[in-house]
């Protein structure tokens, strides 16, 4: 018997059919994340997912029973789903696995478009926790919705195919930076300054601002919009660019947008592959990076409502299921940076390669604003992830008192659900570019795969 506790590297411990099995769903995943960069994006994969596997589109009020293989959408921003199992669902309630699939962006504003010495350009507002410096001189594509006088709605993608152009904020030349580098990192940058340039050559017909009249013909040509439909529009500017391998041996993953759907993907695949008993929903949240709220936010109470509508079709008391349901709050984690070692408490901190960890409480200053999960659910997670052989850690975030970060998963807990947090480690978090293990990507897998199946 084994009396202290180590982390495990997870290729350490696998064979070679397992590091196999773990790459080969790192080439999954990664098609899924760059079809997914907003929430809108991350909904239809998920949808053309569901509908692959048979899944059916699920309404209130309709009658379910075993076997059942549903989704539910909501507003095309937030999803829902849901294996109906065998099991009695007001004795066993629901396995809940909720993630969100929100992330860090800069959103244009609602009248976006100006000229200034001769160049066309969007102004943004920062969506969510950003470090601003970061976002200049990198190639970004737009992507999101228009909607048309009438209620047509187009859809934009510009900078992620290899033939498009891309956009572009500036930032200064280091030899007339030396105001700029003698401000502090949040102020060298400014939100306001966040502009991305979109074209450079003018309309010969207009005499003022004839680039801001170009790309206005550019934007008709192809969308039929003019400018009044930037305010009936939600566009953003996200990092361009597919998802790449990092490191000599391949084994890590670079790519916008790890935070959260390197969690809402294996919950979705650990789903479709769940053996039925229990009934089990996936969750892809939105508004996470803002608070949740809103009506696709986790805060909403579509939840309750999905729950219910099941519960009573299936002759189950709700609020019975509910208190017997239990929850991942799958987000992912900070891993521990040697680079930054000064912010971590090593020993609590979770690394690459060791696996999914799992993470008690979240918040900050004395664990304000945090579901504190029980012993009983810690110990729950941890019989059902010891059970199937799973690689894990647990951890949290940083030193006390140094920052803190918050989860959707008070919100559930907060409805009478038993709730934990478990996800995957990332460096640089939040960062245009963040790196994930390809190693406790297939761990997060085999952790909620092991999570739906434990009876």
């Amino acid at each position: 018997m084994q009396f202290e506790y180590t982390k495990t590297n997870y290729f350490k411990v696998a064979g070679e059919e397992e590091k196999k099995a773990a790459f080969g769903y790192a080439e999954g995943y990664k098609n899924f994340l760059f079809s997914s960069k907003t929430e809108r994006g991350a909904v239809a994969t998920a949808v053309k997912l569901c509908e692959e596997r048979g899944y059916k589109p699920y309404m209130f009020g309709d009658k379910v029973k075993a076997g059942d293989k549903l989704y539910f959408v909501n507003r095309d921003k937030n999803i829902f789903v849901i294996k109906i199992g065998t099991n009695n669902i007001g004795k066993c309630g629901m396995k809940i696995m909720a993630a969100h699939v929100d992330s860090p962006r800069l959103d244009l504003k609602p009248n976006p478009l100006f000229e200034e010495a001769g160049l066309a350009f969007l102004k943004t507002h920062y969506y969510g926790g950003i470090k601003k410096y970061q976002w200049p001189t990198i190639a970004l594509a737009l992507t999101g919705v228009v909607v048309l006088r009438g209620g047509k709605r187009v859809e934009v993608n510009v900078g992620d195919d290899e033939n498009d152009p891309i956009f572009y904020i500036t930032d200064l030349l280091p030899h007339l930076a030396q105001e700029q580098v003698e401000k502090t990192m949040s102020k060298a940058i400014s939100g306001e300054s966040l502009n991305a340039i979109v074209g450079s050559i003018p309309d010969g017909e207009e005499e003022k601002e004839g680039v801001k009249a170009a790309v206005l013909k550019l934007l008709n040509a192809k969308y039929g919009m003019t400018e009044i439909d930037f305010q009936t529009s939600e566009l953003c500017f996200v990092p361009a660019g597919k998802p790449r391998d990092v490191g000599f041996d391949r084994a890590l993953i670079s790519a916008y947008g790890h935070d959260d759907k390197v969690c809402a993907y294996p919950e979705l695949t650990a789903l479709f592959e769940s053996d039925g008993k229990d009934t089990v929903m996936a969750i892809f949240a939105d508004k996470e990076e803002t608070g949740s709220d809103g009506v696709t936010g986790m805060q909403s109470r579509v939840i309750l409502d999905i729950i219910d509508n099941i519960s009573q079709s299936l002759g189950a008391n709700p609020t019975l299921v509910r208190y017997n349901s239990k929850c991942i709050s799958a987000d992912v984690c900070s891993a521990f940076d040697p680079e930054y070692a000064s912010v971590y408490e090593k020993r609590n901190a979770s690394f690459i390669g060791c696996g999914m960890s799992v993470t008690k409480y979240h918040g900050a200053r004395g664990k304000n604003s945090t579901n504190d999960a029980s012993a009983e659910m810690v110990g729950y997670v941890r019989d059902a992830l010891e059970d199937a052989g799973v690689v894990y850690q647990t951890g949290e975030l940083g030193r006390i008192d140094i920052g803190g970060g918050g989860t959707v998963a008070k919100y559930i807990a907060n409805l009478g659900i038993d709730t934990l947090d478990a996800g995957v480690p990332v460096l640089s978090m939040h960062a245009p570019y963040e790196i994930i293990s390809k190693a406790d990507l297939y761990s997060m897998h085999k952790a909620m795969l092991a999570f739906c199946n434990k009876h």
